[in-house]
């Protein structure tokens, strides 16, 4: 059995972009946050990993538009990064690794589907993603979160620590405080605290009882909180079909097949074409 490491390249494409020195191509085009993606995966595979998968936004909008009109969408993102997913996904394929671009679901959707799929195959899985979303799937010291900017790893009683709820309770506490880079508000007057409070000490969103003579006595403000919470427990719970990450989405690799035997051949050409060559002498192993 081998360690997998399930990437999540939308983010890592993000960073690339936002903390890597720009480049431009031999055609024109801004390739930087390309060059940063090569680089760090690189990195990721000089550290030792063996068996990888990278997940793509391979168009930004997902099921989950159609279900919330203000979800998130490809809106305000700078046109020099989204050109760039493509090719992103295009170099991570020379390299050698295994790509799922995304289109009606989302790259978080594939990394929790790979996480329940290879958990069983795998010594251990590491999700290499900062994302509070993918919290969801760690299960104790087996499946965990990797935030390799920060040099942190979040095993279950991390999770719980950070955000006061189980990994289980991740979509619950979501749909109360929001997530502002997904697009959905959350409910007006519920902070982490309170979040947290109620998701463990009732488990689940809807087993929220309506009285808050009931609620845990920590809870400040339970008797105004209480009613809020009532009207809008249908918008909350629409808030919680959006943060849940889907396990269903098509794969059909096997667990061997996430084994890394070193970049290919293309890998060069297309560097050398993108005007970045010298990135190739950062990988380890060649086919």
């Amino acid at each position: 059995m081998a360690d997998v490491h399930l990437v999540d390249a939308t983010y890592e494409l993000f960073r690339a972009y936002f903390g890597a020195p720009p480049k431009t191509s031999p055609s024109g085009n801004e390739v930087g946050a390309c060059r940063g993606l090569v680089a760090t995966l690189a990195y990721l595979m000089r550290e030792g990993a063996t068996h990888v998968g990278c997940a793509t936004d391979h168009v930004i909008r997902s099921f989950r538009n159609d279900l919330f009109a203000g979800y998130k969408t490809e809106e305000g993102m700078p046109e020099v990064l989204a050109s760039q997913f493509h090719l992103a996904e295009d170099l991570m394929r020379a390299m050698g690794f295994v790509v799922w671009p995304m289109v009606e679901f989302e790259a978080d959707d594939a990394l929790a589907t790979a996480a329940a799929r290879f958990a069983a195959s795998a010594t251990q899985v590491h999700i290499c993603t900062p994302d509070k979303d993918l919290a969801q799937c760690v299960r104790g010291d087996h499946v965990v979160m990797l935030d390799r900017k920060g040099k942190k790893t979040l095993n279950e009683a991390a999770v719980i620590e950070k955000f006061g709820v189980p990994p289980s309770g991740i979509p619950d506490y979501l749909a109360l405080v929001g997530d502002t880079s997904d697009g959905y508000p959350g409910i007006t007057g519920f902070g982490k605290k309170t979040a947290g409070l109620l998701v463990t000490a009732f488990g689940r969103l809807e087993d929220i009882p309506a009285d808050s003579k009931t609620w845990p006595s920590a809870v400040r403000g339970a008797v105004n909180l209480a009613p809020v919470l009532a009207a809008r427990m249908d918008e909350a719970l629409l808030y919680k079909r959006l943060a849940i990450l889907r396990t269903d989405v098509p794969m059909q690799e096997s667990f061997d097949d996430l084994e890394w035997r070193g970049a290919l051949p293309e890998l060069r050409k297309l560097t050398s074409e993108l005007g970045f060559p010298d990135v190739c002498d950062r990988i380890p192993k060649w086919q």
